[in-house]
């Protein structure tokens, strides 16, 4: 998780007092202007309106920034509607995909949010941005629905009309800590020093308690350092505070944990063993096999994910469509949990469309389909997905939090491979709903 941290005098009120929050949102939002970003674009050869048998929805995500990018998402996006409308379409209907960078930026990304209600766009779908206080207060505004965003920031599990399809970073960390407790000595959580960053310590802490274990020693890292020498070094030293135990080094810091590792492959030989662990989104098979695959640093750390492993068959569909559609497209990487979580979002999509039938598709009739008790088979990758008005996790701030399933996966012989029931750790993930509901996010 990122974002930058705001200034005293611009800082929301505290996350214990959402509505106040909420209010800040909307007001921040719609004070920015009307002004439509650039970098925007419809998929070719489509176009779209009320009453021409299209649908249109927005897909977004940061690309060629210096921080986080998830080119995969919108790109996804676009090979999704390719092969829908060359199936039939849904209903007669086809599908058109406006897609939008965001640049990191939460100018851009309320910039998008605005774009898509002046498209008239019923849905914004499998989308990615960190700054969910900019652009949920202009969807909200404009009555559309935002339907399997990354899960990037807690403001995605607030709002009334976001219908997330993970469990976001709550789950991923608190998966991670219940994973490592009862194998680690100290751990050692290096994440951005920003306002998303600051929520990782409590939620990592959650699945570390379940365990019993101590809380993880916070360290800060820029988000956008060019290398990490300092911090890599403050963490090996925690991380082996307690030399009758093998301590682990959790890297949290998105597209930049890969400088992280770079700094501490060469930090570490002066230090006892560690063991490394983090989630997915921080860390994928691309990123393993450029840092030495089974002679590098994640040799035998353990990686949450929301997802079945990229080589399961019920990847299958998707991995059809991307060779049908983008063959050859390498923003596009089937492992990526951005790419799946598009994948995702647009079943959920379609499932809307189906339900929908003949009827007026607008965004009130997309928001009132999935607030009416629409069930989701996803094919196995994720539970059935539904949104009640609550759920249990509303207690401790994730009101929007439907699904807190976590895999565990762990790097052996340099490939990520699932961690099967009965296997060590916290057995394969599962449900993290009852740690989550005793962490301390307030």
């Amino acid at each position: 998780m990122t974002g930058r941290r705001r200034t005293p005098d611009s800082s929301p009120s505290s996350p214990s007092s959402p509505r106040p929050r909420r209010a800040a949102r909307y007001a921040v939002a719609l004070a920015a202007g009307a002004v439509l970003t650039a970098g925007c674009g419809t998929v070719p050869g489509t176009g779209g309106g009320a009453g021409d048998g299209t649908v249109r929805v927005m897909t977004w995500a940061p690309q060629n920034t210096g921080a986080t990018n998830k080119p995969g998402m919108p790109a996804m996006a676009r090979a999704y509607a390719k092969w829908l409308n060359r199936h039939g379409g849904v209903g007669g209907r086809t599908l058109t995909v406006l897609t939008c960078n965001e640049h990191n930026d939460s100018v851009g990304a309320a910039k998008c949010a605005r774009r898509a209600a002046a498209e008239n766009v019923v849905a914004v779908v499998g989308s990615y941005s960190q700054f969910g206080d900019s652009f949920l207060a202009p969807l909200e505004s404009a009555g559309i629905p935002y339907i399997g965003g990354y899960g990037v920031t807690s403001d995605e599990f607030t709002g009334p009309y976001s219908y997330p399809v993970n469990g976001g970073q709550p789950a991923l960390l608190a998966g991670l800590g219940q994973a490592l407790a009862a194998g680690c000595g100290p751990v050692a959580l290096v994440r951005p020093d920003s306002i998303a960053g600051d929520e990782l310590p409590a939620l990592l802490d959650s699945g570390l308690k379940a365990g019993g274990h101590p809380a993880a020693t916070d360290q800060l890292a820029a988000e956008d350092a060019t290398e990490y020498g300092e911090e890599a070094e403050r963490a090996l030293r925690s991380a082996t505070a307690d030399p009758a135990r093998k301590g682990c080094v959790v890297p949290a810091l998105g597209d930049r944990t890969d400088t992280f590792m770079d700094s501490f492959r060469r930090a570490r030989a002066d230090h006892a063993p560690v063991r490394t662990a983090t989630v997915l989104g921080s860390v994928d098979q691309t990123e393993i096999n450029a840092t030495g695959g089974a002679s590098g640093p994640y040799e035998g750390a353990y990686i949450t994910g929301w997802y079945p492993v990229a080589s399961d068959p019920r990847w299958s569909p998707m991995k059809q469509v991307i060779n049908e559609e983008a063959f050859g497209d390498n923003s596009i990487d089937p492992a990526d949990a951005g790419v799946q979580t598009t994948w995702i979002a647009y079943t959920v999509l379609r499932a809307v469309l189906e339900r929908i039938g003949d009827g007026d598709v607008t965004p009130e009739a997309v928001r009132h389909t999935l607030d009416g008790g629409l069930k989701v088979s996803t094919g196995g990758l994720t539970p059935t997905l539904h949104w009640p008005d609550e759920t249990r996790l509303a207690a401790v701030g994730f009101p929007r939090l439907v699904n807190a399933d976590v895999t565990l996966q762990v790097v052996r012989e340099g490939k990520l491979t699932a961690v099967r029931p009965g296997g060590t750790g916290a057995a394969a993930g599962g449900d993290m709903t009852r740690t989550l509901e005793s962490a301390d996010v307030g």
